[in-house]
């Protein structure tokens, strides 16, 4: 089977991504990110998520503190009932922090013989981070096979043009069990519904008909 690396941070997205390259028959492996978020909850529901699917995984501890973001900074409120169409930058924005990330799945994947990398970045992510934008991952890519010993590793990023309520449809036909995603940024026990995350993820579920299945337990 071939290897593959995928970037798991616990959220909807990522665990989509997931059972997208477990249905390629790919042998995965996980990283998590411990960067001291305020969303602490996601690392957890990262874990379930790997453990659920048979999947080894690894928590790295990166120290981010310096970001002046609101996912870190607990004296920066995170945004809530903001205009989600505006494209502007959010506090939400960790400087660099996929570059950062996707710098530790090269490494990763080059250990292990991997040579895929997949990551759950997605159209409404890179209207607000550039980290997130399909030029920068090309881009990475080149770069990261020009500074590896083993060239040839790719960067899949399949949810990159859906919106989503795509994504979510998307799980659903793989069986994605949302209940154990977290996508909140408020970092509390249960989801805010007021920040640009809960947001966007209560409307797709609610674009489909659907009830989002972390409000059911509320």
């Amino acid at each position: 089977m071939d290897k593959a690396v995928i970037l798991l941070s616990g959220g909807l997205d990522s665990a989509v991504t997931l059972y997208i390259a477990k249905s390629q028959g790919l042998s995965l492996k996980a990283l998590i990110f411990d960067y001291h978020q305020r969303h602490k909850k996601e690392i957890e529901c990262a874990k379930r998520i790997a453990i659920i699917n048979g999947i080894n995984y690894r928590v790295a501890a990166i120290d981010l503190n310096w970001a002046h973001s609101s996912l870190i900074d607990k004296n920066i409120p995170t945004p809530v009932n903001r205009n989600l169409k505006k494209n502007n930058i959010p506090v939400t924005y960790v400087s660099g922090r996929n570059i950062i990330f996707l710098s530790y799945a090269v490494s990763y994947a080059e250990s292990i013989g991997a040579k895929k990398i997949f990551i759950g970045a997605h159209v409404q992510d890179y209207s607000g981070y550039p980290d997130c934008r399909p030029q920068f991952l090309k881009s990475f890519q080149r770069a990261a096979n020009l500074g590896v010993a083993k060239t040839g590793i790719k960067i899949i990023a399949p949810l990159i043009n859906k919106s989503k309520k795509e994504i979510i449809k998307t799980g659903l036909s793989l069986k994605v069990p949302f209940e154990y995603t977290w996508s909140c940024y408020g970092g509390g026990k249960t989801p805010c519904l007021k920040c640009d995350s809960c947001r966007f993820r209560m409307q797709a579920f609610k674009e489909l008909g659907l009830i989002d299945p972390l409000l059911k337990k509320l």
